[in-house]
This record gives structure tokens, sequence and C-alpha cells, in this order.
């Protein structure tokens, strides 16, 4: 596979009135990637994954989305790619077979009666083809809409929130499927403010309030973070929780099922606090731990409303 970005952006700006809603991102996705956009909701992932696209221009910046400028070739670009939305998008009152046809139709796809054919017994729905979409359960709506949208071949997969509103086995399923798309070579962008979507990526970029705060391998983003994290489960652990909030080294308490994770970016500090509750109440059990997404991405959270939320901000 190619060293050279499917995506390369510097400097996307966007401004919708007085507000500017993405502040001077730049990025690199790499081919075949299954790249995570994660932030708050109205933080600027979706106009950002639009701009890198060419589906939307931008008032400053520039790059190349699969080697064709983003300003200057965007057609060339969306003719390469597929979007997905959060909202299932085809015509609910239209059957399966109407809606697949429709989406060939808009590609301009030769041979379309056997392109849908084929897209229909990769379904596993030759024989229901004559059903109205709308009739379809959460998990059939989106794998129809998956399938619809990768008709023609696109070598870029645009997801806006896929897995909402979805029951678990379709959701694996689901990303399943978008293992094998990346596997092939597509390169997936998925919008999210969804944990559980997040894990599936490879890399991840986490946008605020219009500006980028970190980017990477997915891997690698708790080290970028900095935090220190224990685990500690026993009794009241509302009670401890309340207690931890407000203690100096502890920057944040999470609760996890049956335990909490306390974290913090000054490992000597925490550990100090960690020392003292140990002392203090041997009812509780203390375990040291690697800081993992989950915690980074509260993390994040937490301190992109504390940095960049205030009135006035990109986001507002």
């Amino acid at each position: 596979m190619t060293d050279t970005p499917a995506i390369s952006v510097r400097g996307l700006t966007k401004v919708f009135g007085d507000k500017t809603v993405v502040d001077a991102v730049d990025m690199d996705v790499p081919p075949g990637a299954i790249y995570g956009f994660l932030g708050p909701n109205g933080s600027g992932k979706t106009t950002t994954i639009r701009m890198m696209c060419g589906l939307l221009t931008p008032d400053g910046g520039a790059g190349e989305c699969l080697g064709y400028d983003i300003l200057t070739e965007a057609p060339k670009i969306k003719e390469n790619v597929g979007y997905m939305t959060q909202k299932f998008s085809l015509y609910g009152d239209l059957t399966i077979r109407e809606n697949l046809d429709f989406m060939a139709r808009m590609y301009r796809l030769k041979n379309r009666r056997k392109v849908v054919d084929k897209t229909l017994t990769d379904l596993g729905l030759e024989g229901r083809g004559d059903q109205l979409a709308g009739t379809l359960s959460g998990g059939w709506k989106q794998r129809l809409a998956l399938a619809a949208c990768m008709q023609h071949q696109p070598r870029l997969l645009l997801l806006d929130e896929p897995t909402a509103g979805v029951d678990p086995k379709a959701r694996r399923d689901f990303w399943d499927e978008i293992r094998r798309l990346s596997k092939r070579g597509v390169t997936v962008l998925v919008s999210t403010h969804y944990m559980d979507e997040a894990i599936q990526c490879d890399f991840i970029a986490y946008i605020a309030y219009g500006r980028k705060l970190i980017d990477g391998p997915a891997a690698e983003i708790p080290a970028k973070v900095g935090l220190h994290t224990w685990r500690v489960d026993g009794p009241d652990l509302t009670e401890l929780e309340d207690a931890l909030a407000s203690r100096p080294g502890v920057e944040q308490v999470a609760r996890f099922g049956a335990q909490l994770h306390v974290s913090g970016t000054d490992e000597a500090a925490l550990a100090a606090v960690i020392a003292e509750e140990k002392k203090k109440n041997g009812t509780h059990r203390w375990q040291k731990k690697d800081t993992e997404l989950e915690e980074a991405f509260i993390y994040l959270m937490a301190t992109a409303a504390d940095n960049f939320g205030a009135p006035g901000g990109p986001g507002e």
C-alpha cells in the first residue's frame, strides 16, 4: 500500500457569519484507514470532513483528497465518495430495489440491473427486493444504506454517526463490513461522539469547538493526552467519588460499572492521593492501570469545554 496520504489538508477554515466553525485544521489520513473524528455535538467534525472531501468549499486552507485538489477538482472527488448519513436517507415509500436502482442512476452506473441484483444478493435480500425500505428494521436499513452508497465502488466512505439507534448485533455486523472495506483499500472517515464507535477506528482526531486538539493512531492517543490512571473497587463508591473529585492531583474520576477510574496528569501527585486513601480506608482495592481511550475521551471532553466552550469561542 502506498505511503501517500489518501487525504492531506492544511489550514482548513470555515466561517458561518461571525462564527469560525472550523479553525485552521491540519490533517493527514492514510489510505485504507478507518479514521474517527471525535468531539462534542456542534464541534465542527462533519464540516471538517465535508471540506476535506470536496463536498464543502473552505474559506481558508488547501489540500488534496484521493490525489485531487479539494478547491479545484471537487467534482472528481465526489465521484469517488460514498456518503452515509446518521439518519436513514433512502426513500421509505420505495422498494429496496427501487432505492438501489435510484442510487445507481445517480452515479450513472452501467448495467444497472446487474449491479442492483448483485447488491441484493450480497445483502442476502435477493428475495425481498419488492419490500418497502421503510418496513426494514434499523439494522437492515443501515445495511441497505451502506450497500447503496457503495454500489459505485467509491475509494472513500464517509460515515456520520453510523450506528446510532441500532442494536448491538447489528452494530457488530456493520463494523465487520467496514473492516472488510478497509482491507480492500477503501478509506473510511467516521464522525462520532460515541466511544463504542471510536474504539473501532485505526486513527483518531479529536475536534472541539472548531479546533483539532489531538490526532494520531488510536493506540497512541492515551499516551499523548498524558493521563495516569488507577482503578478502585469496593463499597460506597459514590461517597469515594465525591471525596476524590476535589483532591489536588485528581483531575478526573469516572465510573465504569462497579469501579472508579481515577486519573491525573501529575503522576506523583496522583500517587500521593492514592497512597493516602489506602492508609485511610483499607476496604477499597486499588490497582494502577494503563490509561485507555475511554478515560482519554472523557478527559478531552471536559478540558475542551473548560478551555474553548465559553461564549464567543469557535463552537458557539
